[in-house]
């Protein structure tokens, strides 16, 4: 068994041990670039920990989503204990992982902190110790009760994220104050993930530009400022509609009454999915609103006679989405989170999984307007230029859904030993 870790990492896993300078600290926090193993490590070192101090406790393991955490955390190190001779069983219809090791057992609820709401699910709960495992995109509120439910004598904190802006709540409490909180600060980076060859690094620094290449790269906490897509050249970027029938179709929907309607017709061919062809309707400049009934036949005639696997919509456009329905049209509500969908929408214009065609004149007037908003005091693009926008992340993040859904689900199978 060969395992390889950097001495950052090595810090990072086994902080508590007697023999740290650390051992006393109340927490560790572990941020910076992306793929620098500090979830790993971090993962390790938290299970590593609860099985070697206490017996028969109960403990949280949060991300995200639940579906998140088994992919991230749990799919990275359980077969690595496994290795060491640790054994489990997971419940899946309670989130629970029952662990053993050395004739102690322990108990690791799963959570996903998605909204404020998530709250609710840790309240009453007593745990020995947390994991937050990305923990810049939790509420506020599900962390700190996540926080306050580790009464255990002996109990850690253990936080790991990729960095925000530097009004994120989370850096100005926690890692700004990390030595007022008792608590251990490790910043990655891709170098200390001795796992990564050159090559994979030189990978993922082309892949971002930016804000996200300073966050993700540099794995600095800065302002967003500027375009949101400032990487984007229409002169290099854009291309010619492919030349005859794509193998699948998509159409995303940005609806609009009073403020612009925007259509995205998305075509497949092989990996790749352009941006084939677009509708945009501006009610103010037209001096006329459009109806529902008005909006569909505008859809119907974009199709042109194609038919689309799926139609993603404006969750807010009930009344849009049942006009849709009862043209027989497969609709599905679009996931509205916008930070998380612009930085996918932004990997997949870098990487070239998306493509943006040369007559979609309304998309790419967007694409150069459209810009953060430095008034805003958090992460957040202006509110104006920003319909094609809107709806051209709704496609992505469906997108990346798509791509996870084998991986995530092979995932979420845990090894049963035992």
């Amino acid at each position: 068994m060969e395992w390889t870790f950097s001495p950052k990492q090595k810090q990072a896993m086994l902080w508590w041990r007697a023999a740290s300078p650390d051992r006393d600290r109340d927490a560790v926090i572990c941020d910076g670039a992306v793929r620098s193993g500090k979830t790993l490590c971090m993962a390790l070192g938290f299970f590593l920990w609860a099985m070697a101090r206490f017996d028969g406790m109960q403990f949280g393991v949060c991300g995200k989503s639940v579906i998140s955490v088994r992919r991230n955390v749990l799919a990275a190190v359980l077969p690595r204990l496994g290795r060491l001779g640790f054994s489990w069983r997971e419940k899946r219809g309670e989130n629970l992982l029952e662990m053993n090791y050395g004739g102690r057992k322990n108990r690791f609820f799963l959570f996903g902190g998605y909204d404020e709401k998530s709250a609710a699910l840790v309240q009453g709960v007593t745990f020995a110790g947390v994991l937050l495992d990305e923990v810049a995109l939790m509420p506020r509120s599900f962390v700190e009760q996540a926080c306050a439910r580790c009464s255990v004598t002996g109990s850690r904190l253990w936080f790991n994220c990729n960095p925000e802006g530097p009004q994120h709540w989370f850096y100005r409490e926690w890692i700004c104050r990390a030595e007022e909180r008792n608590a251990l600060y490790l910043h990655f980076t891709m170098e200390d993930n001795p796992s990564l060859s050159e090559a994979i690094r030189a990978r993922y620094r082309r892949l971002y530009s930016g804000t996200f290449y300073r966050r993700f790269i540099l794995g600095q906490w800065t302002q967003a400022q500027g375009l949101v897509y400032d990487f984007f050249d229409q002169t290099a970027n854009c291309v010619p509609p492919p030349e005859g029938p794509c193998e699948e179709y998509i159409v995303s929907v940005d609806y609009g009454t009073a403020n612009p309607a925007s259509f995205g017709l998305w075509g497949r061919m092989g990996e790749v999915w352009y941006r084939v062809d677009e509708y945009y309707y501006a009610s103010r400049r037209e001096g006329r609103q459009k109806t529902d009934a008005e909006y569909v036949r505008d859809l119907l005639a974009l199709l042109d006679g194609k038919r689309p696997s799926v139609v993603l919509v404006d969750p807010s456009a009930a009344s849009f989405i049942e006009a849709l329905r009862r043209e027989g049209l497969p609709v599905q509500r679009a996931d509205n989170d916008v930070l998380t969908g612009i930085r996918v929408t932004a990997g997949m214009l870098k990487s070239g999984r998306i493509r943006l065609c040369s007559n979609c004149a309304d998309c790419l007037r967007e694409m150069a307007l459209y810009c953060w908003d430095s008034r805003a005091g958090r992460d957040a693009p202006r509110k104006e230029h920003d319909h094609a926008m809107d709806e051209m992340r709704y496609f992505a993040v469906y997108l990346a859904r798509q791509r996870d859904a084998p991986a995530g689900f092979a995932a979420a199978v845990a090894r049963r030993r035992g």
